[in-house]
C-alpha cells in the first residue's frame, strides 16, 4: 500500500515539474525494506540550474537573508516534495557516506550567512590582513643615530613594537594615541644594528606582522673636553671656558652653533678660537660674583666637518664664588688682595729679576699644591746656570711658563724692596699659606710694574690679554 502511494505521488510531483519547466529534476533513492515492508530512503532532489536572476533572488552574493521565489508555482513543488518525503520516510538522520549541518543540509553545501551574525577571530597570520607596516629608516640605509626609528601601521592599529641594540637591550619609545605609530625616544648609537618587531591589527581583528633592522653610521668622532673639568665646578671670577676637541674641527662655524653658554645674573660673553682643537668663552669683563653658569656642548651625531662627528653631548655647571682679585705691583714690591672689591690683606713679595722678570696682565690661577717640585725644565731650561730643580710649598700655578705664586723661605730678605726669582711671586710662610686657603683656581692675579713682557693669549689662561673688540672678531660668526 506505502509503495503504492509512492508510485501515485511521484507521478503528480513529475507532472507539476513538466507543468512548470523543470525537466532536470532528479530523484535518488537508497533505501532498504522495513519489517513493515515499506522503503526507508534518504531523498535528495537535485534542480536544473536556475537563471541567473532567481539564482540571485534566492542566495545573495553577499550571503544575506535568503528572499521568496516569486511565484506560486515555485511554492507548489516545494510542498509538493514535502508531502513525498514524508510518505517515503527521508529523514535528516546521517547515513554513511553523508553528513548535514544544522540546517538540514548535505554535506558539502554552504548555508547562507546572514550579515553581521558572525564575529571574525583574530588571526596570527598576515594573510588576510588588511594591515600593513612600515619602519623608517630603512634596513638597506645607514642612518644618523639621532634619527629616530618609526614605526606605522595603516589600515589598522599598532599592537606591539620591540626595538633592541646589539646586546638585546630594549630600546625606549613609545606609541602616539592612536596607535597608528611609534617611535624612540632614545637616542640611538654609532654604528650599531638594532633589531625591530612589530605587530598590527587590522579593523576585522586579522594580524600582520614584521621583522626588520636598521643601521647606523659609524663615522670618525671628536670627542669635546673641557677646562675646568666638571669636578671643578667651583671657580673664581677670571675663569673662561674652554672646549678643546681631540681632532682638528673644519667648519668652526657649525660647531660653534653647538655651543651654548649662559648666566645668571646674564652677561655679555663671546667664543674665541685660539687654534683648530680649541675654542674659549669669556664674559667681556670678569664674571660677577656667584655667577650660576651652564655650559651645553650639543654635538652627538652632528657633522663637525671632515666626515668628522660629534662624540658626546655634555652639560655642565659651574659656581662662581667670591670675587678674589691679588694686585702685584714690582715697583712697591707688594701684592694688595681684594675680596669682592675690598682690599682685605696686603703683603710684601719678590718677582722675577731681571733676567727672568714676571710677565705683565692678568694671570688666572689653574691649579693649586700643597706641595710642588718645580723643575725648570718645565719651561725649557734643563741644564745651565739657570736650571733649577727644588720643592716648595703652598704653590698656586698662573701660568704655563712656569709662573707661581708660592712660599719661597730663600727670598723673605728680598721679598717688598727687591724681585730675585725665575719670575714666580714669592712669599714668606704665614702670607704664603693664607693666601693658598684663601684664592683658587679662577682667581686672578694681576701683575703691573714687573719690567716682563705682557702674558700671551697662548698662555694657558692668557684670555685677558686680549681686548674685548678683538676678542669678539675671534669668533666663527662674527
Amino acid at each position: 500500500m506505502a509503495g503504492t502511494v509512492v508510485r501515485v505521488q511521484m507521478a503528480i510531483i513529475k507532472e507539476r515539474l513538466s507543468r512548470h519547466g523543470h525537466f532536470g529534476t532528479l530523484m535518488r533513492m537508497y533505501g532498504r525494506p522495513t519489517l513493515f515492508g515499506v522503503a526507508e530512503s534518504f531523498c535528495m532532489i537535485t534542480f536544473a540550474p536556475l537563471t541567473d536572476s532567481e539564482s540571485h533572488s534566492m542566495y545573495p552574493a553577499g550571503g544575506g537573508r535568503r528572499r521568496r521565489v516569486g511565484t506560486s508555482g515555485k511554492v507548489m513543488v516545494v510542498a509538493g516534495l514535502t508531502a513525498v518525503l514524508a510518505l517515503a520516510g527521508c529523514s535528516s538522520n546521517k547515513t554513511a557516506g553523508h553528513d548535514s549541518n544544522n540546517n538540514g543540509q548535505a554535506a558539502g553545501s554552504s548555508s547562507p550567512t546572514k550579515s553581521g551574525s558572525e564575529s571574525k577571530k583574530p588571526s596570527a597570520s598576515p594573510t588576510g590582513s588588511a594591515a600593513q607596516i612600515s619602519v623608517t629608516p630603512s634596513a638597506a640605509s645607514h642612518t644618523n643615530p639621532l634619527t629616530p626609528i618609526v614605526v606605522k601601521a595603516s589600515k589598522g592599529t599598532l599592537q606591539d613594537v620591540t626595538v633592541t641594540n646589539p646586546k638585546g637591550v630594549a630600546v625606549t619609545g613609545e606609541f602616539a594615541a592612536d596607535k597608528a605609530s611609534w617611535s624612540t625616544n632614545e637616542v640611538l648609537g654609532y654604528g650599531k644594528t638594532y633589531k625591530i618587531a612589530a605587530s598590527a591589527q587590522d579593523s576585522k581583528g586579522n594580524v600582520t606582522k614584521t621583522d626588520t633592522t636598521v643601521t647606523t653610521i659609524n663615522p670618525s668622532t671628536a670627542y669635546p673636553s673641557v677646562v675646568p673639568p666638571p669636578t671643578a665646578n667651583d671657580i673664581g671670577v677670571g675663569m673662561p671656558l674652554a672646549v678643546r676637541f681631540d681632532k682638528p674641527i673644519q667648519n668652526r662655524a657649525a660647531v660653534q652653533k653647538m655651543l651654548t653658554v649662559t648666566s645668571s645674573p646674564a652677561q655679555t660673553g663671546a667664543w674665541y678660537w685660539l687654534s683648530d682643537t680649541e675654542v674659549d668663552y669669556r664674559p667681556e669683563t670678569y664674571w660677577q660674583a656667584h655667577t650660576k653658569i651652564r655650559l651645553d656642548i650639543k654635538d652627538y651625531g652632528k657633522d663637525l666637518g671632515g666626515g668628522v662627528y660629534g662624540e658626546s653631548d655634555r652639560t655642565i655647571d659651574y659656581t662662581v664664588h667670591d670675587s678674589w682679585v691679588a694686585k702685584a705691583d714690582g715697583r712697591s714690591e707688594t701684592m694688595a688682595i681684594y675680596q669682592n672689591g675690598h682690599v682685605v690683606k696686603t703683603m710684601p713679595i719678590s718677582m722675577g729679576k731681571q733676567a727672568t722678570p714676571t710677565h705683565l696682565g692678568a694671570h688666572v690661577i689653574s691649579a693649586k699644591n700643597r706641595e710642588y717640585t718645580m723643575d725648570s725644565c718645565s719651561y725649557g731650561v734643563c741644564h745651565g746656570p739657570q736650571h733649577y730643580r727644588s720643592k716648595e710649598y703652598y704653590a698656586e700655578r698662573i701660568s704655563d711658563d712656569g709662573e707661581f705664586v708660592h712660599e719661597n723661605p730663600n727670598s723673605v730678605g728680598a721679598q717688598g724692596s727687591t724681585n730675585v726669582s725665575h719670575g714666580c711671586i714669592n712669599l714668606n710662610q704665614e702670607n704664603a699659606a693664607w693666601f693658598y686657603a684663601h684664592l683658587g683656581v679662577g682667581d686672578v692675579v694681576e701683575v703691573t710694574n714687573s719690567g716682563g713682557p705682557q702674558l700671551p693669549l697662548s698662555d694657558r689662561i692668557g684670555v685677558w690679554a686680549v681686548q674685548w673688540p678683538t676678542w669678539q672678531a675671534g669668533n666663527a660668526t662674527s
